[in-house]
């Protein structure tokens, strides 16, 4: 019997209207209140009370039900709810009794309804598909606007809030690192002849070409016993890596678009067990005056008595990334040598042409960039604009070398994660825009300076910074782990939803979720785990997955 999947009466003190906008026509289904006499209110409560025993009758014995008072109660208040309507003139004749409703009781409830509408379905559909990708529009940046969002104004008044078109060419960049991570995963052993053979498919952008392969290779080892216990490292111990690739673009469409011919320059994170090695050599050293490739090694500290030329405008950078930059393989030159090569072979082949050099990278990647950046910057006499997008990088160096490279005319634009730790690393944990404060005061800055130049830890971030948050995201949850505040994935999709620092997530983020839902399912939000399934997604995993030997956890495989 259909009776039963009716409301009880007992329940409707439970609903009170939100809106007035509701209106009651004359009609026989719809009677005006002056056709209504008191003999129906009578009729009503009669009616009501029959209900209840026939929906008591159906379903059992109730404990509610069986208490005649609670039904005249019941009963009593629906007439409250009734009378003063009916007792009503003049215009408010005309307004309907579910205006007594309060329906914000409940308006959570109608919002979960909202959640799982056929309309929001479909976009979760659209989104979660790595079948239906959508890109932010590629808007032409004409001949002089692209230097603005190359930053020769340090993107001043494009960050907040962040500009449409600066948005969409950082989540392009972001892409490149991941053909990176992609390209190395795909094939991470090195081979004795491999440079020159390995090809690089760049399937994100089609209008730019690898024209050379990048590698970088740690100047420590592990030891013997190593090879002994665990055997099968196999390219986890291999001393030479490959890290990224020079591309250019080579499409006279995206050329006009842009408004230049662009060189990029992508690098990886950390992936094998000698380059997490080498980013714990975490001591400031000066970084020398002409390419090497000898091992940087920490300065000895003077002895007593003697006397030592002080330090003062050395710029010095991390141990670790620097013997990563310098250091050659023995069959691969070191990283410096193959990117300034390239560089200037590009500048010479593109002569006349209006050019761009942008380096970008990825945690070990992201610190690797400025290396590079400060290199290529000075590697020719005409050097075009470089610029330097950065995502979840460590600190690099001290004072004297941001110094160096904004003497170089090096613009760094840094997207960092409010819960990500590594971009507080090395150094002491205090953030720049306390270090900033802190050295508005004559005394206080005085006396940072001098610990900038004798602590072996007096890291700085260098350039400017565009802070997202994991928290802010609707589809993470707000208590990510390390991992996921850290991945590429997770930072391009805060970057393509972020508006402003005092803004919601951008609604109408238009990036796929299926990679993210892939790589971080842990932290993903329950509704965006649980409907894939009923919304006939399934097997995602094949879509992006491809076979790699077992491998140390990365931060963006």
């Amino acid at each position: 019997m259909m009776i039963g999947a009716t409301l009880p009466a007992t329940h409707l003190h439970f609903f009170q209207s939100r809106r007035s906008s509701f209106r009651c026509n004359g009609s026989r289904l719809n009677p005006s209140p002056a056709s209504i006499s008191k003999k129906s209110l009578v009729n009503t409560r009669k009616h009501i009370s029959n209900l209840e025993k026939l929906l008591q009758n159906q379903s059992g014995r109730s404990e509610l039900l069986d208490d005649p008072q609670v039904v005249e109660k019941t009963a009593r208040g629906l007439a409250g709810y009734v009378e003063p309507f009916f007792k009503s003139n003049g215009r408010n004749n005309r307004k309907c009794w579910l205006e007594g409703l309060n329906l914000s009781r409940i308006w959570h409830a109608r919002q979960g309804t909202d959640e799982m509408s056929p309309r929001h379905l479909n976009k979760l559909k659209k989104l979660l598909s790595s079948n239906n990708v959508e890109y932010s529009p590629r808007n032409n940046l004409g001949c002089n606007k692209w230097r603005e969002y190359h930053g020769s104004n340090d993107w001043l008044g494009l960050i907040e809030p962040l500009d449409e078109n600066l948005r969409r060419e950082l989540v392009r960049y972001g892409e490149f690192i991941q053909e990176a991570y992609h390209s190395f995963h795909s094939n991470p052993v090195t081979n004795e002849e491999e440079e020159g053979t390995r090809k690089v498919v760049l399937n994100n952008d089609k209008s730019y070409k690898a024209t050379k392969n990048l590698y970088a290779t740690s100047s420590i080892g592990l030891p013997k016993w190593v090879d002994d216990v665990a055997p099968d490292l196999g390219w986890m111990t291999q001393r030479s890596s490959w890290i990224g690739y020079v591309a250019v673009c080579d499409d006279l469409n995206e050329i006009q678009r842009m408004g230049r011919r662009d060189i990029v320059i992508a690098l990886r994170g950390t992936a094998t067990c000698l380059e997490w090695g080498e980013n714990f050599r975490d001591l400031l050293v000066q970084i020398p005056s002409e390419t090497t490739d000898v091992e940087p090694e920490p300065e000895p500290e003077p002895e007593s008595g003697s006397e030592s030329e002080p330090d003062e405008g050395q710029a010095k950078v991390e141990c670790g990334f620097l013997s990563l930059f310098r250091t050659s393989g023995v069959n691969v030159p070191s990283l410096a040598e193959s990117v300034v090569n390239e560089v200037q072979r590009l500048i010479e082949q593109y002569k006349g042409e209006s050019l761009s050099i942008t380096v970008t990278g990825h945690s070990l990647g992201a610190a690797l960039a400025l290396l590079v950046a400060d290199e290529v910057s000075t590697c020719a006499p005409d050097v075009p604009p470089v610029a330097v997008f950065s995502f979840g990088g460590p600190r690099v160096g001290n004072r004297s070398f941001a110094d160096r490279l904004n003497s170089k005319n090096v613009k760094v634009l840094r997207i960092v994660n409010n819960q990500d730790v590594i971009t507080r690393v090395p150094g002491m944990f205090v953030s720049e825009e306390l270090d900033k404060r802190l050295r508005e005061s004559g005394f206080v800055n005085r006396v940072l300076n001098v610990l900038d130049k004798s602590m072996p830890w007096a890291y700085t971030h260098v350039g400017t910074e565009l802070r997202v948050d994991t928290r802010m995201s609707p589809v993470l949850k707000p208590d990510a782990d390390v991992a996921c505040c850290h991945d590429l994935e997770a930072y391009l999709h805060l970057v393509d939803g972020y508006l402003a620092s005092n803004c919601p997530f951008r609604a109408n983020a238009k990036r796929s979720l299926a990679k993210l839902l892939n790589e971080q399912r842990s932290n993903i939000k329950k509704l965006y785990t649980c409907k894939p399934k009923e919304l006939n997604i399934i097997n995602l995993e094949r879509e992006h997955s491809f076979s790699t030997p077992s491998c140390l956890p990365s931060p963006s495989s």
